[in-house]
């Protein structure tokens, strides 16, 4: 696969590591486990809230069916871009700087596709305010690690990071920007791991349904009403 020389990641001598500061690759786990410790317990607050809560559309009715059909739309969407993405960045986070392909419109394409994800698992309960509140939670959440991931990208990435920071935005897709490559070295394991991950959005359908059938038998009394 052909690269400009300026896109190729400078390996770091560990010897050159800052006493008590911990290398790029440990530091980005680091930052990752504690998004997902964050999601977490984001998630445990947003079902309280569903289960407290019910849409106000009927059940029945075309605009309850519309909003869930969005829902699934978007989830879709999140698992082709999950997908796609992983095609690209193929493990080279830590070792190169990507930037063409869904990474050439957009810094962070995989979390834009969480957060359409998020915004589907919310719509599955019928309501298009718990879609845009899910969808919130994963925003901010990946505000804060994307602030972290940069300050390690500007560092190990120097110039070639700041010159793509400036110019590519950091969640809006750009689509005139787009650049893509004439071969592109893939690697199946993780593709079929991302896809797979992102299949549990799919998991929000049954899980919400249920929550509505015990209000319907009244195991669960909502207590606010959702447009």
């Amino acid at each position: 696969m052909s690269r400009s020389a300026e896109l190729r990641s400078a390996r770091k001598d560990p010897s050159d590591q800052t006493p008590g500061v911990l290398p790029d690759g440990a530091a980005l786990r680091t930052i990752q486990r504690r998004r997902k410790r964050v999601l977490r317990i984001g998630v445990v607050v947003l079902l309280v809230l569903v289960a407290g809560s019910r849409a106000m559309a009927e059940r029945q009715s075309e605009l309850h069916d519309m909003i869930e059909a969005t829902g699934l739309f978007a989830i879709g969407v999140c698992i082709f871009g999950r997908g796609w993405c992983s095609l690209y960045i193929g493990g080279r986070k830590k070792t190169e700087l990507v930037t063409t392909g869904p990474y050439s419109s957009c810094r962070n394409p995989l979390y834009v596709s969480n957060m359409i994800g998020a915004f589907g698992v919310g719509a599955q309960t019928g309501s298009v305010v718990l879609g845009c509140l899910f969808a919130g939670l994963c925003w901010m959440v990946f505000r804060n690690v994307v602030a972290h991931e940069e300050a390690l990208l500007s560092e190990r990435f120097g110039k070639a990071f700041r010159r793509y920071q400036n110019t590519v935005p950091r969640f809006r897709p750009t689509w005139f920007r787009w650049r893509d490559e004439e071969d592109l070295l893939c690697k199946p394991a993780l593709f079929l791991s991302t896809t797979r991950d992102a299949m549990w959005f799919l998991v929000a359908g049954p899980i919400f349904e249920g929550i509505k059938l015990m209000q319907d038998e009244g195991w669960l009394t909502p207590l606010i009403y959702l447009p």
